[in-house]
């Protein structure tokens, strides 16, 4: 029969590396979180730091959250013309989305299939190549174009 100090301790032992595995947990979601922040912000070298470190870990994300690493990896290393990487990491965003197709929402999943499609040209050399398909996307037609910025030295509305 063991003792009760022993069993106070195994208890004890148990509710810490519960507690350690639900801070890892966050910690991976902490990291995408900022990386995506960084991506939406442009800052893509950051992101880039961001997703590099968070690759370590990869295998400790939820499956959707794997996705949206996948999918953000991928974009950020094809706005840093890292094509090779993208394609990979797009490849896997988009298996990882035919698994769990809520993980992305629909205007991801859009410019996911409009990369890879890109990506798929430049590797196989298809005509077409020459235009950002994601920035095509972005600035759909009918899209609200941003104003022209004022002259140096004058303000709208003043003479």
């Amino acid at each position: 029969m063991r003792s009760p100090r022993l069993r106070r301790s195994s208890i004890a032992l148990a509710a810490l590396a519960v507690c350690c595995a639900g801070l890892a947990c966050a910690g991976e979601r902490a990291a995408l979180l900022r990386g995506q922040a960084y991506y939406e912000d442009n800052q893509f070298e950051r992101a880039l730091a961001v997703w590099r470190n968070l690759e370590l870990r990869q295998a400790e994300l939820s499956p959707s959250d794997f996705a949206r690493y996948a999918y953000l990896r991928g974009m950020t290393d094809y706005r840093l013309g890292f094509h090779l990487d993208a394609r990979h990491w797009l490849g896997l965003a988009r298996v990882a989305q035919q698994q769990y197709p809520s993980a992305l929402d629909t205007a991801w999943s859009s410019r996911l299939d409009s990369a890879l499609s890109d990506l798929n040209r430049r590797v196989f050399g298809l005509t077409g190549v020459e235009e950002d398909a994601v920035q095509s996307i972005e600035a759909a037609p009918g899209a609200a174009t941003p104003a022209t910025p004022a002259a140096p030295g004058t303000e709208p509305g003043r003479r």
